[in-house]
């Protein structure tokens, strides 16, 4: 997938030069499936050049954010910018070296014979290809678990294959890209050893015309004073996370989006019930979700 770097106005004439010439590689048809869309719409121009920025010094960048703000959607439009595969990884507690790095299991020959064959997992891949790993909500891991990929991480940019003993060096074009959303349940604080090796980038919520323009474009509402209506229901919700009457799920654009989508074809009330208040637990939230909807639609 290309994009047309003329949208990105303030890059350095070295950094297009070099992301040109990443255009030029050629990779197989399975790989470029995993090349991502430049489909990313940024609050700030600042923000999505910095992350391609630091991508393009070999930095390692942390996308932090609210749920639904669009962090994996910001990591698919630096793969497509880049011209990079990219290989995801989805931390969660059973995450464990096998789901990382790759297994061991029984394959047989072109005579039949058995043998023990190591797969790759996303991280071998992304390393000795030189393309791009995306790590998703990296604080969901076990605290236990990241440290394997400190190698990985850092300037030696390499790692022990602890189920073939080989040493693994990265290709010049490796990158790293990971998600955090913080103070949700289940996630854990990622120590200082492990947010050292980042570039931290924050992916604050779409707003304004800016974000009219994100549902004009993508959700099925035709109707211009209803997606308004919507753009200011979000802005609404946004101050209520802000004071922390609701979680920062409430504001999530996914969501909004999906209300948008049910709103073309049953009433707002009922899309905004379904898309986003039924989607918190606790009452009183949902309540005020509803509240803010009832004076708006």
């Amino acid at each position: 997938m290309m994009t047309d770097l003329s949208k990105i106005d303030v890059l350095p004439p070295e950094v297009r030069t070099r992301l040109e010439e990443l255009k030029q590689i050629l990779h197989t048809a399975e790989d470029s499936k995993l090349i991502g869309i430049a489909a990313y719409e940024a609050p700030t121009e600042e923000l999505l050049t910095d992350a391609i920025l630091s991508l393009y010094l070999g930095k390692n960048v942390l996308l932090k954010g609210p749920t639904g703000s669009g962090k994996t959607k910001l990591a698919e439009h630096v793969s497509a910018v880049f011209h990079l595969p990219m290989h995801s990884v989805n931390c969660s507690t059973d995450l464990d070296a096998e789901a990382l790095l790759g297994f061991k299991t029984l394959t047989h020959d072109e005579q039949g014979r058995s043998q023990i064959a190591f797969i790759p997992g996303p991280i071998m891949k992304a390393m000795t290809k030189g393309h791009m790993l995306y790590i998703d909500e990296i604080n969901m891991a076990k605290p236990e678990t990241l440290p394997l990929i400190n190698g990985v991480l850092d300037h030696r940019r390499s790692i022990t294959n602890p189920f073939t003993g080989e040493v693994i060096t990265a290709h010049p074009n490796f990158r790293v890209v990971a998600a955090i959303n913080e103070g949700y349940i289940g996630t854990v604080p990622l120590n200082e050893a492990l947010k050292n090796r980042f570039v931290t980038v924050e992916v604050p919520y779409l707003q304004g015309e800016l974000l009219f323009q994100l549902l004009k474009s993508r959700s099925m509402l035709r109707d211009d004073k209803l997606l308004r209506t919507f753009v200011q229901l979000s802005a609404d919700l946004l101050s209520l996370i802000e004071m922390g009457q609701l979680p920062d799920e409430a504001g999530s654009i996914r969501a909004l989006l999906d209300a948008c989508d049910l709103a073309a074809y049953i009433p707002p009330m009922r899309a905004v019930t379904r898309a986003i208040a039924d989607k918190l637990e606790d009452e009183r939230e949902r309540a005020a979700v509803m509240n803010i909807a009832e004076t708006l639609l």
